[in-house]
């Protein structure tokens, strides 16, 4: 890992060297570095531990497992809306959003209000006694939700709502075996790591009757956007791999961690058909691309002309509070009373306040239309930069939830894994803030928070197009 760390640490140094002695391609990037968009907000002063104090306390007493972005980790110490605040006062455009979870904006004073007057009156109290709170945010959530959709669950994160379903699921059909796409995230517990279908996530530990099928990838998959040849895949799965039976299919509609990609059009309507006659039900996995992210639906599934039988939502849910949900039928919702089924902090008062204040700012702000017109102007600016920059294999995805494939070769397809750790490192230094995903970590995910403006787009674009011509 030192080692890695050392070659990459050259390759970065070597790249910024070459790239001030080499003249800027004409046309495509201005001489000097863009700016970041105005913003009448100034950030308080910084009077902590410094980010080499805090790193070696992290060192010391947190986990060895955890990682950080950059070569010289972000002290992040105060955020507002769109923007970030480092400990010397920089500001970054946030175009990742605490990983796809801040929906309204960092420190949104609406929310910020209902969770601090619902924190002095009542921070804990369990679902064994009764308060509003939880109340109402399940009666508005499920008025979000399309069909027969009406039972909520609440949970603590998104891995949380993917091991509540799978229960759902297993318990509902009688069935055992589970299917989940290659290339998917659904979290990282025991339960949930069997789901997910990306190396570098997955322990040596039991998996569990989970069956993987072939991805519906129409960048990388074998059989492009061909929707048909992928839901066979999924056939064949059930009737060589399976009893005949099968508990249930999960799917996120745009594959987050997988690098933003969305599925083939059509490809869920075809494979809940299967699994439904193969006695299964259909979950869908809404954790990044619910609350009208995608700017053309309010949930990923609608996008495919889909009612599942099983939702599962977090991140944006709760634009930062630990807080997931699970959303069913009370067909599904009445096997859950075979046993005591229980959550200590799952609709805490004061997580179902800010909830609720979530999604009334979304609505009130009309975040989904605003992810629509902001998220079609940035696709424009980036498929424009595609045709400039050879380095970009693919551009893809809905509203603000969009991924960037580097390859170094659009032929073959081949990642571009050490270019994008130097454009990684690079948009960092003109104050912009990415996430990587993908296997090989060659696809940069642009995912903001849903108040980022079209300036806020174009200075993106502008800072890729600078960083790119300089490579």
């Amino acid at each position: 890992m030192a080692l890695r760390r050392d070659l990459l640490k050259r390759f970065i140094e070597s790249s910024t060297e070459r790239s001030l002695k080499r003249p800027l391609i004409c046309g495509f990037s201005s001489i000097s570095a863009p700016k970041l968009p105005g913003f009448d907000y100034e950030p308080r002063p910084y009077r902590g531990p410094s980010a080499e104090q805090i790193l070696e306390k992290r060192k010391r007493f947190l986990g060895p497992s955890l990682f950080h972005y950059y070569q010289e980790p972000l002290n992040i110490v105060e955020g507002k809306m769109q923007y970030l605040f480092d400990e010397n006062g920089k500001r970054y455009l946030d175009a990742f959003a605490g990983i796809v979870t801040v929906s309204c904006g960092h420190c949104h004073p609406e929310i910020v209000k209902a969770i601090t007057e619902q924190n002095n009156l009542l921070q804990h109290a369990t679902t064994i006694y009764l308060h509003h709170a939880i109340a109402d945010f399940a009666e508005e959530l499920a008025s979000k939700m399309p069909g027969n959709l009406k039972v909520v669950y609440f949970v603590n994160s998104g891995s949380e709502a993917n091991e509540l379903a799978m229960l759902m699921a297993r318990l509902y059909s009688g069935n055992l075996g589970m299917i989940a796409l290659r290339n998917a995230y659904h979290g990282g517990t025991s339960g949930t790591i069997g789901l997910t279908a990306l190396n570098t996530w997955k322990y040596s530990i039991p998996q569990g009757e989970i069956h993987h099928v072939v991805n519906p990838d129409p960048y990388r998959g074998d059989f492009g956007s061909d929707a048909h040849r992928y839901a066979k895949d999924v056939q064949d799965h059930i009737n060589y791999g399976t009893p005949g039976k099968v508990a249930g299919f999960i799917a996120e509609t745009i594959q987050g961690v997988g690098g933003a990609v969305e599925l083939a059009p059509g490809y869920l309507k075809l494979v809940y058909d299967i699994v439904r006659k193969a006695g299964g039900v259909c979950i869908a996995d809404e954790v990044q691309t619910g609350f009208g992210r995608t700017g053309s639906h309010y949930w990923g599934f609608e996008m495919q002309g889909v009612i599942p039988d099983i939702v599962t939502m977090a991140k944006g849910i709760g634009n930062g509070l630990p807080l997931g949900a699970v959303v069913t039928t009370p067909e599904i919702a009445n096997v859950m009373a075979q046993k005591i089924q229980f959550n200590t902090f799952g609709g805490n008062p004061v997580c179902s306040a800010g909830g609720l204040a979530v999604l009334r700012v979304l609505d009130q702000e009309k975040r989904q239309t605003h992810c629509s017109d902001v998220g079609s102007h940035l696709m424009g600016r980036l498929k424009d930069l595609q045709q400039r920059h050879e380095i970009i294999g693919d551009v893809r995805g809905r509203g603000l939830m969009l991924g960037i494939e580097l390859v170094t070769d659009r032929k073959e397809k081949t990642p571009a894994k050490a270019e994008t750790a130097v454009l990684f490192e690079k948009l960092r230094e003109l104050g912009v803030l990415v996430g990587k995903g993908g296997l090989h970590g060659n696809v940069f995910r642009i995912k903001p928070p849903m108040c980022f403006t079209r300036n806020d787009a174009d200075f993106l674009v502008d800072a890729l197009d600078y960083a790119m011509s300089k490579i």
